[in-house]
């Protein structure tokens, strides 16, 4: 029993330690034997294992207790008494060294597989951030390029719009022109009628003038 104990022991004192200590990939193998055990029917043995182990403990203690009450009532112990109570005092110890190293065995366990989903999800936490990055300065890419067109469209737009507003001006001047021009026609069409007028008058008083000389004539 004793023998076992101390090899159990020695065993958790060197799974504590590779746990604590990174050797090479002893670490994660360690972590990945532990995962296995903790899986389907591991906790229960486990469990068992210990509570088994707890019930000997508490009956190595009463032992210890009821060979020292012994002891006090008869003022010493015998030699086998002596023997009893020190066999069952290393029992204790060594198991309660066992269930101590288990269960710090255990809560490290814990710890690191948490540890490692941390590291795994910042991991990953900050290859999103880098992809967010990336994709964040493209966004400034393009919205300078956009920038850049809206300002090229801006210019051309206020060029556009003082070529429409020369048009306009050209246009007004032109339909000014053009009514000018009508206005100028309409006179000279008036000028033009009462030009023909005067004329059909001075060849009706022509002829009335060649009328009387000839009947002078005569």
């Amino acid at each position: 029993m004793i023998q076992l104990l101390f090899l159990v022991l020695f065993a958790e004192g060197f799974v504590a330690s590779l746990l604590l200590v990174k050797i090479g990939p002893l670490r994660d193998l360690v972590i990945k034997s532990l995962d296995q055990v903790k899986m389907g029917k591991g906790p229960a043995t486990v469990k068992t294992i210990a509570g088994t182990m707890s019930v000997i403990l508490f009956s190595s203690l009463m032992s210890i207790v009821k060979i020292q009450s012994k002891g006090a009532k008869l003022g010493t112990m015998s030699p086998m008494d002596q023997v009893l109570w020190r066999t069952h005092l290393l029992e204790a110890s060594l198991m309660g060294f066992t269930l101590f190293l288990g269960f710090l065995i255990d809560r490290m366990h814990h710890y690191l597989s948490k540890l490692i989903g941390l590291r795994s999800s910042v991991g990953s936490s900050k290859e999103e951030v880098e992809r967010l990055q990336k994709e964040k300065m493209q966004l400034k890419e393009e919205e300078g390029k956009v920038s850049k067109e809206m300002k090229l469209l801006q210019e051309q737009f206020s060029t556009l719009s003082e070529n429409l507003k020369k048009l306009k001006l050209e246009s007004e001047q032109k339909d000014k022109q053009i009514e000018t021009a009508e206005a100028h026609v309409v006179a000279l069409h008036k000028r033009s009628a009462d030009l023909l007028l005067e004329y059909d008058r001075l060849l009706e008083d022509n002829q009335n003038l060649q009328a009387q000389a000839t009947g002078h004539r005569i």
